[in-house]
């Protein structure tokens, strides 16, 4: 039986040039909020939970800045095809980081596939940019101190 892309599948919201003004207020509003009211165009109130107000803070960040998001449960599990697709990394490197244990994998029931759980995915990328950021704070130190490399 064939999968679906869990990615194809996925809620993906571009930003338009038209809602920009609306979006940077938003999430002025929002920013830093840990709740929110939304009313809805009969004025019935519903107070939002505190994590569907990290959720839309997070967005409209994001969408202010012309970037689109995408909304997907952190439980998902991804094929490695996906994953490489998600970080823009090819699939045999992507099985390489698996076979190494960088990023945790599970083999399918009675076959040679894995899967990845998205949140280790995302884990991996926030890692990987930490690791990023650390060796760009070295550089720049060894740049401001002029010493050579």
């Amino acid at each position: 039986m064939a999968r679906s892309s869990v990615l194809g599948e996925a809620t993906r919201v571009e930003p338009t040039s038209d809602d920009r003004e609306r979006v940077e207020a938003v999430g002025r509003a929002v920013a830093g909020a840990s709740q929110a009211i939304l009313r809805m165009p009969d004025g019935e109130e519903i107070p939002l939970p505190e994590s569907l107000v990290a959720v839309l803070v997070a967005s409209a960040g994001q969408l202010s800045q012309g970037h689109g998001v995408t909304v997907l449960a952190t439980e998902v599990r991804l094929t490695p095809a996906e994953v490489g697709e998600l970080l823009g990394l090819s699939r045999p490197f992507v099985a390489r980081l698996l076979d190494a244990g960088d990023i945790p994998s599970e083999h399918l029931p009675d076959s040679k596939h894995r899967v990845v759980s998205l949140a280790d995915v995302l884990e991996f990328q926030a890692r990987r940019e930490r690791r990023r950021a650390g060796r760009r704070r070295i550089a720049d130190a060894v740049q401001a101190a002029d010493l050579p490399y």
